[in-house]
């Protein structure tokens, strides 16, 4: 089955990009080709670190998003990931309406998942709500709390709106938090996950025991992913 993962979120600052990075590297390291689209104008992860793998994606009509069904019926068997810019959930959902996309894409045997990244606060919160609201019957969720962006998650669990995510077959994805030293290593070294973890990367890679940090930490979301069934 062909398979398209939106990674959105609304938000800007969330961890969308991240997430998008560390699908792709999974599936790099899982050797699966995937598609990838992105459509951040001014700071295209995916652009930047994998553009072997995607293309940049402009949002500013409805039918801008076509090339993304288009590139799951090519080759069902690999992934689509599209790394969603900030505030691109009324886009996704006038293209959906525009087309019927959901409705071809049940037909032709292709799955959509909506990857819903999220910090600790109440703006995240209250977008959740507007997503379920918007994507409700039409798409897969993914639930991502990002504990990078802040730990304590009482406004989402008290909200009632998980439960409600996880009534729709939501699943859920934990990225837990990092050492504050190896964070803002990465953030300065602006690299992939991959270059970081060499040895021997002269300024592209961490100490050996930041890079030991970094990689039990990308196991655990690798483990997580795996456990998704992507």
């Amino acid at each position: 089955m062909a398979h398209i993962h939106f990674i959105g979120g609304e938000k800007g600052g969330v961890g969308k990009s991240l997430v998008a990075r560390l699908l792709a590297q999974h599936f790099i390291d899982g050797a699966r080709d995937f598609a990838g689209f992105d459509t951040d104008r001014s700071h295209g992860a995916l652009m930047r670190f994998y553009a072997g793998y995607a293309q940049a994606l402009v949002l500013d009509r409805p039918e801008s998003l076509d090339p993304v069904l288009e590139a799951a019926l090519a080759q069902p068997g690999r992934p689509v990931l599209v790394d969603l810019a900030a505030q691109t959930l009324d886009p996704l959902v006038r293209w959906m309406d525009d087309a019927g996309v959901p409705e071809l894409a049940a037909e032709s045997g292709v799955s959509i998942t909506h990857w819903h990244v999220m910090d600790a606060g109440r703006d995240s919160t209250d977008l959740l709500r507007r997503v379920l609201d918007r994507l409700e019957g039409r798409v897969g969720h993914v639930l991502v709390r990002n504990a990078l962006r802040g730990d304590d998650f009482r406004l989402l669990d008290e909200s009632g709106l998980a439960e409600r995510a996880r009534a729709l077959g939501a699943r859920e994805l934990l990225i837990r938090r990092l050492p504050e030293s190896v964070a803002q290593r990465l953030d300065a070294l602006s690299s992939s996950f991959w270059a970081a973890q060499q040895a021997g990367a002269g300024e592209a890679s961490l100490g050996l025991l930041d890079r030991q940090r970094l990689k039990l930490w990308r196991r655990d979301i690798t483990q997580q992913f795996e456990a998704l069934a992507l």
